[in-house]
């Protein structure tokens, strides 16, 4: 079975748009890891599998490794530089405070669902590198 190659236009603009309001909730929450550090190990420890945080090493080391991660990221995917890594990176990060804080909790399904369509747009950005401005 082959599968035939298709091509989808899309407007630059929004995907630029679309780059710089997902990498924001990055940049914002990795200001909590490095501001209110003690809050953000507080919901990870209290998580029905906050465990999974301790097994990369102490709390405090991961919520700060979280944060330097997600701000480098974030401003790279904000600015465009290195896109599917800077994307790829942040998957990275992201499924793990998912899985940590979000998954089991009940009260937190609506977290959880941001959390999925959030990897849905850094799937858009890790798969689509090769984003280009074409003339006409």
């Amino acid at each position: 079975m082959k599968f035939q190659v298709q091509k989808l236009e899309v407007s630059y603009t929004s995907v630029v748009i679309l780059r710089i309001m997902l990498s924001l909730i990055f940049i914002v929450a990795s200001t909590n890891h490095f501001f209110n550090i003690e809050k953000v190990v507080g919901r990870m420890e209290n998580a029905h599998m906050g465990f999974l945080g301790s097994l990369l090493g102490t709390p405090e080391t991961v919520v700060m490794l979280s944060g330097i991660v997600m701000v480098v990221a974030g401003v790279a995917l904000l600015i465009g530089f290195k896109t599917r890594y800077a994307a790829m990176l942040l998957i990275a990060v992201l499924i793990p405070i998912t899985l940590t804080v979000q998954v089991g909790q009940m009260a937190t399904m609506g977290p959880l669902f941001k959390n999925v369509a959030i990897l849905g747009g850094l799937l858009f950005f890790s798969i689509n590198s090769n984003l280009k401005i074409q003339k006409q």
